[in-house]
């Protein structure tokens, strides 16, 4: 299931809908990625605090995307279920942007293939960062660490 939303999303009531009425899942993965109150130098940021991130999209685009990224991890692992709730719009730091989750009859399946998501939604995912902070808004850059990860899940 893919979700791109404005709006905040609730952890436990989207892991407990995940595998709701199956008897089959065996473990849950899952990743919550959220707004750090830091410009990573890496990415070309600088040392100051940021104070918010706005997230932009193409609706339509994105979600198609989204869709072929999930639909790679299914293909690729047994999986009972999967989410993806990406959310767009300004937000501040402690806010949630992601998450992501899998469910499958075994944890190393659902483990993996939530790892293979962070990383390919990471780089794959039609989201452009722009990050505030006191020295004024600029827009996130790609980083070469984000690009390693993903060539790693290459086959």
């Amino acid at each position: 299931m893919i979700r791109v939303q404005r709006g905040d999303f609730d952890i436990g009531a989207e892991l407990e809908r995940l595998a709701a009425g199956s008897h089959q899942v065996g473990g849950i993965a899952s990743f919550i990625g959220l707004v750090r109150d830091i410009a990573p130098a890496e990415s070309g940021g600088g040392s100051g605090a940021a104070s918010a991130m706005t997230l932009e999209h193409y609706p339509g685009m994105t979600e198609k995307r989204l869709q072929e990224i999930e639909a790679e991890a299914n293909r690729r692992w047994q999986l009972e279920a999967s989410l993806i709730i990406h959310r767009y719009g300004r937000l501040e730091p402690g806010d949630r942007i992601v998450l992501v989750a899998t469910a499958s009859r075994h944890r190393e399946a659902a483990l993996e293939a939530c790892a293979f998501l962070i990383d390919w939604l990471k780089t794959e995912a039609p989201f452009w960062k722009l990050e505030e902070s006191a020295e004024g808004a600029r827009w996130v850059e790609a980083r070469a660490s984000d690009d390693a990860r993903k060539a790693a899940w290459k086959k």
